[in-house]
């Protein structure tokens, strides 16, 4: 199985912690060079030079910025660009705070649209020449579950998820020509930061304990225990290797089977 991904460069987002800093680290094991991306320039700088280097040529660099600043992460994006193509883009972002949908204030949806949809398209339209040029392109979306089916008490979440999950559905046909997948990756209740403040969130609103709160949850997972992120990691490496070419256009729940849905 073709899994090498020497010579190729990845653009990691949410490289700092959880899903993205995992994602860096599998995909710095299968030899792409790595530059990470998120707002916590020392987390960056010191996982950028902690990460596996396994030939001597491959080399690991990171840019800090706000992903809502879709200003300055087009001038950032450019420059990566520049300096070299990208083959990879794990396009992963945090998630919107906890809630209803129908009491969610106006400027939570922008914030959210921004920071998901809007940044994924800056960074797309700086790294799509050098995809095309080079007739490689990999494209995984971290979204969720909710995709799927929609999470109570994740208002916001579950509609920019699901406009996130169409964008690419809709990239995919339209890319696949110049041999660019594009697919979104869908981690279920996985331990991370954001498992961690939603259970804390939940536990202040309900009055109930997170143990409490934890058990409830993983009640739904048929596995009985949450993902790790290293888990979900491998799946996005997967998908961004030569091995994955003629996967395009899907959402992968990696969720220990809660899903109960057939696709």
């Amino acid at each position: 199985m073709q899994l090498d991904l020497t010579g190729r460069h990845a653009l990691v987002c949410g490289a700092s912690q959880g899903i993205g800093r995992a994602s860096a680290i599998e995909l710095a094991e299968l030899g792409a060079d790595i530059t990470l991306l998120a707002r916590s320039g020392d987390a960056l700088q010191t996982l950028a030079g902690s990460l596996p280097r396994i030939h001597p040529d491959q080399q690991h660099h990171w840019r800090s910025v706000d992903m809502h600043d879709t200003a300055a992460l087009k001038i950032i994006a450019d420059d990566i660009v520049v300096a070299r193509p990208v083959h990879i883009l794990i396009n992963n972002t945090g998630g919107p705070p906890g809630g209803s949908a129908h009491s969610a204030p106006l400027a939570e949806f922008e914030k959210a649209f921004r920071q998901q949809l809007l940044a994924g398209q800056v960074l797309l339209q700086s790294v799509l020449p050098g995809m095309q040029t080079s007739g490689y392109g990999r494209l995984v979306n971290v979204i969720s579950i909710s995709v799927k089916e929609p999470i109570a008490g994740l208002g916001v979440s579950n509609t920019v998820r699901a406009a996130v999950a169409a964008w690419a559905k809709t990239l995919a046909g339209e890319l696949a020509v110049d041999g660019i997948t594009v697919n979104n990756v869908l981690p279920g209740y996985t331990r991370t930061h954001r498992l961690d403040s939603l259970l804390a969130a939940q536990s202040k609103s309900s009055g109930r304990s997170e143990n409490d709160i934890a058990e409830s949850l993983l009640a739904t997972v048929p596995a009985r225990r949450f993902g790790e992120a290293s888990e979900v990691a491998a799946v996005i490496a997967f998908l961004c290797t030569p091995a994955a070419a003629y996967v395009n256009g899907v959402s992968i729940a990696v969720d220990g089977g809660r899903t109960r849905a057939l696709s």
